[in-house]
């Protein structure tokens, strides 16, 4: 009787993982997720260096300007754009996950609706500071 129970069930192998990958389509809620996971790492590998640019900023007026002068490029600006753009998804990603944390917008619908916020308060964001940090205004 065992076998017959055990012949009936059906086997699931992993064997076409990386073949079935590409065609998987990631809900909102995961690309937000992931990105929050990557902003987080970025803020963590890029934080002794923002500290250091902030401690040799406040050392003095001259230390000030050459910290000016060393952001001046615009592959620099990139980067801090980049950085900004990493907080700003963090911040409202972790917003998002605190009011999940109180049983808030667990359910599918409410769920895409808040990683569609998500995007939708840190994107703009993110461009505005791009447009102030490249001088636009």
């Amino acid at each position: 009787m065992t076998d017959d129970v055990k012949k009936s069930r059906p086997e699931f192998r992993n064997i076409h993982v990386l073949e079935n990958l590409p065609n998987y389509r990631l809900p909102l809620a995961g690309f937000v997720s992931i990105l929050h996971r990557i902003s987080g790492f970025l803020i963590f590998l890029l934080l002794p260096f923002i500290l250091c640019v902030l401690d040799m900023s406040l050392r003095s007026a001259e230390t000030f300007d050459s910290i000016k002068e060393m952001v001046s490029p615009w592959y620099v600006k990139l980067v801090i754009l980049a950085l900004s753009w990493a907080y700003l998804h963090h911040f409202c990603a972790g917003v998002r996950h605190l009011f999940m944390d109180v049983h808030f917008g667990l359910d599918k619908n409410t769920a895409r609706h808040t990683s569609l916020a998500v995007f939708v308060i840190s994107l703009p964001l993110a461009a505005l500071v791009g447009l102030k940090l490249f001088g636009v205004f």
